[in-house]
């Protein structure tokens, strides 16, 4: 299976949670499950050839050009972290599924862990830095949905919005780190920036580089200073802490650091910048992790001193502390996601995890017991179990580690925090399942069912295997991972339990008999930990926060005060200033071209153009004169590009001023219209001086532009060249628009429907809102002509409407090779309806309605999909058109192009977009007029019933007249 497959599977998968939760919860689990399944089984397909040390590679050209390339590649150090993330994966949705009530939306729960699921995998399997980057911010946003799963408890929604503003700030410096590291080694590929050693750490780049990646690996990993955010992470559903806390999130910034080990490490700036981080990651979360009463916090303190452990590992710089920190990422993951389900258990049965309200639970819950004791006993260090192992690999290299000439001070820091360790370890197993059996629990506790424990009981059998035999079950995954690491040439020496007594077992029993005594003296010692004082990062982090929330409303209501006109006024000025200093401090040849003769026209045109704009200026507060005027301004324009040869422009220019005047209009319909004078003299003189400015500016660079040669070949040149030769047709604009351009133009078309989807919204929500009833009380400020339907402008639109539409078919069908196209055709027709809507009136069109304009979008939308994905079955990039002549029998020979489908999607959504637009519109005025003599229905927007309501709604019918009562309903006026 392609490694790019295996990252996919997980996104593809999260479509069937959320389609198969109406079958049951079992079923969703199972789909869930069967993802990953199938993703984990396609990498291990992988697992013979990755340990013989080959390297499985799959890429795809994204976007070469800024070097985003979609390249995946399984080496050993990803083959270890997708086993890990797939594997525990699985086991977390089995558990979860017997953990999740009835209430908790279990569709939504595997849709989320999917996805984080995918952003994982991704991130493990990349060798494309910027590729990378994508995934590790998708992993930021699925987490947050996954923390914040419980919606409706505040310090869910808090611990997802720290992390995400945590994760989300190391993020942003982990892409200039990214950025300028690919630039040191001139590709972003990690598997060539991985032979590029020696060029990155000569560069005077290397320390930025290495500061702000750190950056984004210390934030997701929960190290010091930016340790606070994991344990309020434990908000979220216990199968969600069991999984970032093992296998997943937390364990990305460790991924990171040891995937770029080969090229960042050895260095004096990695040395003490990692390794001491982690050192007091390790010792800072365990000391707090001994005081907590939460099973989950104290879990999750934990949590940030074993990534600080590791953290240190990579820090060292030597292959043996690398070895280590491999060997520990896989004992970690197994007893700790053990330990976070163990727990989950417990809160589950008694209704609560806090410690002083346990104790005794290995009488009523033996197997959870036994389960938790043997996980909480490897993370303690004890022997016989995994943990040990990895901890007496810890306690070596810290023995032989000099820091700032000091020999003793790492050892020291290691011990006192591997003492704190067996300390909370011990804790966690005596005040919670030893000692009396208690009378007063929250809930009578019991051992779940299989379900809930199975797999919990699956990782402790790993936890037991491992610590016996590791050589045997551990020893080629950490040979495989670890040899890709520190970038080949491995020999590991064998991992066993007796060395001799060496240092770091002196230091292992020091740690643990230290460890009894502070559990023996838990309560004086607690006492002093709550009298102490001590800095709370959660407090400092919401002072920051508030901090920065303030500062930004000061600058937002000092810039952002809703005045248009000031945003103009500041947005001028810096045009005119950037201009200014950019026409003082550069340099300019001489004219090369000569002017056109100015002709009577032209002149004239430039007059009324002027004239139009000043009398735009002057008479602006009446706005219905200004939105005459402003529609003289373009067609005018209109007539300035048919005489500059642009039929197409000036087709689109007229088309596009008579829908937006007969839209404005509209909208004109409910404000005032006339506005008062809200400018002083002194200000309007400010604008009138700075407009004129900015006018002359921008009138003078076009001057200088165009009376010159540009410095570099238009690419005007390529498309004539090649309209015809690539795109298939002699009209250049639509080749563009179409082809060259298409990616542009589909873009437009669906920010288009978007618009008129938003304008649908809301105007349901003011039809159907409090808003409603201020819609029905308003009255017009003018006086209204008697004939709401001039009998005239009736019989002439609906003579017009087939030839309409027939112009709009012609110029459809001409617009690849004569001036037209999709666009205007589209504008066209939808110019058409809009004119029967303004003479039959609303109810009378819509009663006709055949298509829900709905759909017009979106078959628009999907016709220029369908046909750009086409491309790619011939070979080429999307939207790609391909054309050829056919002839058939009784007629000549005919050119069909490709781009026609796209153009039929274009013209489809531009006549949905602003049909739905008007229509929108157009039931505000009904609803207005609900009371006016014509009595007219409210009607709702493309509902099955709105036909009927306009059927009656479009003539006149006496006081009193009984209505079906489905009209009434539909009117809103049933009792």
């Amino acid at each position: 299976m392609s490694p790019a497959l295996i990252a996919a599977l997980p996104f593809l998968g999260a479509l069937l949670p959320g389609i198969l939760i109406r079958t049951g919860r079992s079923n969703t689990a199972f789909a869930a499950g069967l993802t990953s399944g199938l993703a984990l089984l396609g990498l291990l397909l992988h697992l013979p050839a990755v340990m013989r040390g080959e390297v499985v590679q799959a890429r795809f050209e994204w976007l070469p050009a800024i070097g985003l390339n979609a390249n995946f590649m399984i080496d050993g150090l990803g083959m270890l972290f997708a086993t890990l993330i797939l594997g525990i994966g699985i086991l977390i949705i089995i558990y979860a599924r017997f953990y999740l009530t009835k209430a908790d939306p279990a569709g939504q729960f595997y849709t989320y862990l999917l996805l984080f699921q995918g952003a994982m995998v991704g991130i493990v399997l990349s060798d494309n830095i910027l590729l990378l980057l994508v995934f590790w911010e998708l992993t930021s946003l699925s987490s947050f949905l996954l923390i914040g799963f419980w919606k409706h408890l505040p310090e869910g929604r808090q611990g997802a919005r720290m992390a995400l503003t945590v994760t989300g700030l190391g993020g942003l410096s982990m892409i200039a780190g990214m950025l300028i590291l690919g630039n040191i080694a001139g590709s972003y590929d990690i598997s060539v920036i991985l032979t590029q050693k020696a060029a990155i750490q000569a560069s005077p780049l290397y320390l930025p580089a290495l500061i702000l990646i750190l950056g984004g690996a210390f934030t997701k990993s929960a190290q010091f200073p930016f340790h606070f955010w994991l344990p309020h992470a434990m908000a979220a559903p216990t199968p969600v802490s069991a999984y970032l806390h093992s296998a997943t999130m937390v364990k990305a910034g460790l991924f990171l650091m040891a995937r770029l080990w080969p090229v960042l490490s050895g260095t004096p700036e990695w040395f003490y910048i990692v390794a001491t981080t982690g050192l007091i990651t390790m010792l800072i979360g365990a000391k707090i992790a001994l005081f907590k009463d939460d099973l989950k916090a104290l879990l999750a303190f934990s949590t940030v001193s074993h990534l600080g452990l590791i953290t240190f590992l990579l820090g060292l710089g030597t292959k043996t502390a690398a070895v280590a920190a491999v060997f520990h990422i896989i004992n970690h993951a197994t007893f700790k996601a053990a330990l976070f389900m163990s727990a989950g258990i417990v809160d589950h049965e008694t209704h609560t995890r806090d410690l002083k309200r346990l104790g005794g639970l290995r009488h009523l819950m033996p197997v959870t017991a036994t389960i938790a004791t043997i996980a909480a006993l490897s993370m303690a260090g004890i022997p016989l179990f995994n943990g040990f192992l990895s901890k007496e690999l810890m306690l070596e290299e810290a023995a032989h580690t000099v820091w700032a000439g000091a020999a003793w001070l790492v050892p020291l820091v290691a011990v006192i925090a591997a003492l704190f360790s067996a300390a909370y370890s011990f804790r966690f197993i005596v005040h919670g399942f030893f000692g009396p059996v208690r009378d007063d629990y929250p809930h009578k506790p019991h051992d779940p069912n299989f379900g809930m424990w199975l797999s919990p009981a699956f990782l402790v059998v790993l936890v037991v295997l491992i610590g016996l035999m590791p050589m045997t079950f551990a020893g080629p995954v950490v040979q495989m991972a670890a040899d890709a690491v520190v970038g080949g040439g491995l020999h590991m020496h064998p991992i066993k339990h007796w060395h001799g007594l060496t240092p770091a077992l002196v230091m292992s029993m020091i740690a643990t008999a230290g460890g009894i005594v502070l559990l023996l003296s838990f309560a004086p010692l607690k006492r002093m930990w709550e009298a102490a004082p001590r800095p709370e990062a959660k407090a400092i982090f919401d002072w920051i926060v508030a901090r920065c929330a303030c500062v930004a409303s000061w600058i937002t209501s000092g810039l952002h005060n809703g005045s248009m006109a000031r945003y103009l006024m500041m947005f001028t000025l810096a045009s005119i200033a950037v201009g200014v200093w950019a026409w003082s401090g550069g340099t300019q040849g001489p004219p090369t071209r000569e002017m056109l003769p100015i002709t009577p026209v032209a002149l004239v045109g430039w007059v009324m153009l002027i004239t139009a704009t000043g009398c735009v200026v002057a008479f602006h507060h009446n706005r219905f004169l200004a939105l005459v005027l402003i529609s003289i301004v373009g067609l005018i324009v209109s007539i300035c590009f048919i005489y500059l040869s642009a039929p197409d422009l000036a087709l689109t220019q007229i088309s596009v001023e008579i829908v937006t005047a007969v839209l404005m209009l509209l909208a004109l319909n409910f404000l005032p219209k006339t506005t008062k004078i809200e400018s002083s003299r002194l200000k309007q003189g400010f604008d009138a001086v700075l407009s004129i400015a900015g006018g002359l500016g921008i009138g003078a660079l076009i001057y200088a532009l165009m009376v010159r040669d540009f410095a570099f070949e238009t690419m005007s040149n390529y498309h004539l060249a090649n309209s015809y030769k690539l795109g298939g047709g002699d009209n250049v604009v639509n080749v563009i628009l179409v082809d060259f351009r298409g990616y542009d133009t589909y873009g437009e078309v669906t920010v288009l429907g978007i618009a008129a989807l938003v304008i649908f919204a809301l105007t349901e929500a003011l039809l159907n809102g409090t808003a409603s009833k201020k819609l029905i009380a308003w009255r017009p400020d003018m006086l209204r002509g008697g004939d709401k339907h001039p009998l005239m402008l009736l019989v002439a639109t609906r003579v017009l409407l087939p030839i309409a539409l027939l112009v709009g078919v012609f110029i459809f069908l001409r617009g690849h090779n004569l001036p037209g196209g999709g666009f205007i055709a589209g504008l066209v027709v939808a110019i058409a309806l809009v004119m029967q809507y303004m003479a039959s009136g609303f109810a009378w069109t819509q009663a006709r309605q055949k298509v829900y304009y709905h759909v017009l979008i979106a078959c628009g939308v999907l016709a220029a999909g369908i046909t750009g994905a086409g491309a790619w079955f011939n070979g080429m990039p999307f939207l790609t058109s391909d054309f050829g002549y056919f002839k058939l029998p009784g007629l000549e020979k005919f050119e069909l192009a490709t781009a026609a489908g796209f153009d039929l999607g274009v013209f489809l959504g531009v006549v949905g977009s602003v049909l739905l637009a008007l229509g929108g519109l157009s039931r505000l005025a009904r609803r207005a007029a609900v009371l006016d003599e014509e009595r007219g229905a409210h009607i709702v927007a493309e509902k099955p019933e709105a036909r009927e309501v306009a059927a009656v709604s479009s003539v006149a019918y006496p006081e009193g007249t009984p209505l079906p009562r489905r009209w009434l309903k539909a009117r809103g006026e049933e009792q």
